[in-house]
């Protein structure tokens, strides 16, 4: 049997030999000769030819049986709608009284830093006299956007006041303060667009950033160095920028870290590079300049300079909403494309009505705006001597951002010792204030820290008392730290 195989084994390698030997078989490149390239030809076309004729595959067309779908079921686990949480989420302190200079909390009186009253307006008589008689006139909510009956004479009232206020042709006013700049931008910023944006705004112009699907590049905070190469190296490096719309948004007054936008030359490289400038008051306005007209005023800077301004209301006129103002074009542009406008429903006209009337009293009252640089001055004094925390914000600013002098390294742990201090000062001396939490989605690259909001109805008790207690909380609590 053995022999039998190996003369057939040897049979077959010698019939394989002499086809390969075959001249027929054999070829001559650059003087050498190959064998077998016929046969090797032959054989990767059959292979070629197998693999052609071969159908693909295709899953059996029968549906499923009951219980092949019960056992998918069965072994199928959802995924959570949310990530799941190592630690208690934050609760803040809930208020139980109007979010005045002074508040109650868990039935005990604390001096409130926590609410952005700049000009203590919160509980004045004349905007609750204001809001009465707009109750009494139209009821509690608009129940419709502006385009579809939501429009109420008040909100043109409003509208025409502001813009009178500061100067500018028209302005539009929104329900909802912070759907303001993330609707406002997405409204003239579109897919391909390039928008140049400080790395510290807050969530509501990130939100509007991401919305716009624009092309996004941030520029270090508050740095105008930064801010022109930035822009000299987009309009240098990319040839299609004549044809693009660019932008640059920056806020008056940072809310994450109290610092003052030097707009002069801020509209200097806007004119330089041929950028369009979307600049958000909501801290600033009713706060800087001798009258209260904002960073413009403040920077002695024409508004007309400015393409688009943005503010919140719930800040220094203590009512709700926002407001967008500038030329007639821009206006009427968001009038029709701006999604918090077009498709939410109108401001409550009470709150047009307070935020009119708080207009007025800024105008009528210009030491609000003195006592309010008074305590900034004071405080800033006395919280220039915490031990362990640095102020990094303007002197000027109505937000006092104390942050770690020594960081711990890690966010998580820095904002762990900044919760420690605030709710120490809460529970041992009642005061109230506010440590700069971010949600997940936050992409503010500044330090957390302890934000405290400087009202014009503030004391000078309230203040040497917020500052005394942080003095020997932050000793406490960092000193044994470091």
């Amino acid at each position: 049997m053995a022999e039998a195989v190996m003369n057939f084994v040897n049979t077959t390698l010698d019939w394989v030999t002499g086809a390969l030997d075959m001249p027929s078989a054999r070829a001559q490149v650059f003087g050498f000769q190959i064998g077998g390239h016929l046969f090797i030809e032959v054989f990767l076309l059959v292979v070629i030819l197998f693999l052609l004729s071969q159908k693909s595959y295709k899953p059996p067309k029968r549906p499923l049986t009951n219980k092949e779908i019960d056992e998918l079921c069965d072994e199928w686990v959802p995924e959570p709608l949310i990530p799941s949480l190592n630690e208690e989420p934050y609760a803040p302190p809930v208020l139980e009284s109007a979010a005045g200079p002074h508040t109650v909390i868990n039935g005990k009186e604390v001096v409130n830093f926590s609410s952005a009253n700049y000009l203590g307006l919160i509980g004045h008589k004349k905007l609750l006299d204001s809001c009465s008689s707009a109750l009494d006139k139209y009821g509690v909510g608009s129940c419709g956007p502006r385009g579809f009956y939501g429009t109420i004479d008040v909100h043109l009232d409003f509208e025409a006041r502001i813009a009178k206020f500061l100067g500018t042709p028209d302005s539009i006013l929104y329900p909802f303060g912070f759907s303001t700049m993330f609707s406002a931008i997405p409204a003239f910023s579109k897919k391909g667009d390039i928008i140049v944006a400080d790395e510290g705004v807050h969530w509501a112009i990130q939100n509007g950033l991401y919305l716009s699907r624009s092309t996004v590049v941030y520029f270090k905070h508050n740095d105008m160095k930064s801010l022109r190469e930035t822009l000299e190296n987009i309009t240098s490096k990319n040839k299609r920028v004549d044809k693009l719309r660019r932008y640059i948004v920056v806020e008056a007054v940072y809310q994450n870290s109290g610092q003052i936008a030097p707009l002069d030359e801020i509209i200097k490289l806007k004119e330089k590079y041929k950028f369009r400038v979307l600049l958000d008051e909501s801290n600033s306005f009713g706060v800087l300049g001798k009258s209260g007209r904002g960073l413009t005023e403040y920077s002695g800077v024409p508004i007309e300079k400015l393409d688009i301004v943005t503010a919140d209301m719930g800040h220094a006129l203590a009512a709700e909403g926002g407001f967008c103002t500038g030329s007639t074009r821009v206006i009427d542009h968001q009038r029709l494309s701006s999604s918090g406008y077009v498709f939410s429903a109108s401001l409550p006209p009470y709150l047009a009505s307070a935020a009119i009337t708080a207009i007025d009293i800024l105008e009528e009252n210009p030491e609000l705006l003195s006592k309010l640089k008074n305590n900034l001055s004071v405080l800033w004094k006395e919280l220039s001597k915490v031990p362990g925390l640095k102020i990094t914000s303007n002197k000027e600013s109505p937000i006092v951002y104390l942050k770690l002098e020594k960081s711990t390294g890690s966010q998580k742990d820095d904002l762990c010792l900044l919760e420690k201090i605030a709710q120490r000062v809460l529970e041992e001396d009642s005061v109230f204030v506010v440590v700069s939490h971010r949600s997940t989605l936050d992409k503010c690259r500044l330090p957390v820290g302890i934000r405290l909001f400087v009202s014009a109805g503030h004391s000078e008790y309230d203040l040497r008392r917020a500052s005394e207690s942080l003095k020997r909380v932050s000793a406490q609590v960092l000193g044994g730290h470091n």
